[in-house]
């Protein structure tokens, strides 16, 4: 896929919001860099696609919410809100649903998301997932 960096962004955010592994791989650089919100960084295609595969297990609605998208030669900045269910057990619990604003960083090479970077606070799902934890725990 050759373009913009604004249509590859684009493409890779429909990718994620589809939980569609495979375009999303198809997307990425065979050497794609994923860097967290906490600067944890994966690298490689499929290393990178297994770790959205736990991700979307955990969070299977998962989306982004785009606002605007600022570009600059082949990088993308994409502003936003993610939100999603947190659902460890495969229960999509409503009073697990959560929301936070966003913004991700893409850096696009060939055609391809080169390092897709996140800054976004996931206080709201972290607290989820140590409560149901907390919850799980025998007393």
């Amino acid at each position: 896929m050759m373009g913009s960096a604004e249509t590859v962004a684009q493409g890779f955010v429909r990718a994620i919001n589809h939980g569609d592994l495979d375009e999303l791989a198809e997307l990425m650089t065979r050497d794609h860099r994923f860097v967290d919100s906490l600067s944890l960084v994966a690298e490689g295609r499929e290393r990178v696609k297994a770790a959205w595969a736990d991700y979307f297990y955990v969070v299977p609605d998962y989306t982004i919410a785009v606002q605007e998208i600022l570009c600059e030669g082949p990088v993308a900045v994409i502003l936003g809100v993610v939100r999603g269910t947190y659902a460890p057990d495969g229960e999509m619990d409503p009073k697990n649903k959560w929301e936070t604003p966003a913004a991700f960083r893409a850096l696009i090479a060939d055609g391809k998301v080169a390092e897709w970077r996140v800054f976004a606070d996931n206080e709201p799902m972290r607290k989820l997932a140590q409560n149901t934890a907390t919850a799980s725990c025998p007393a």
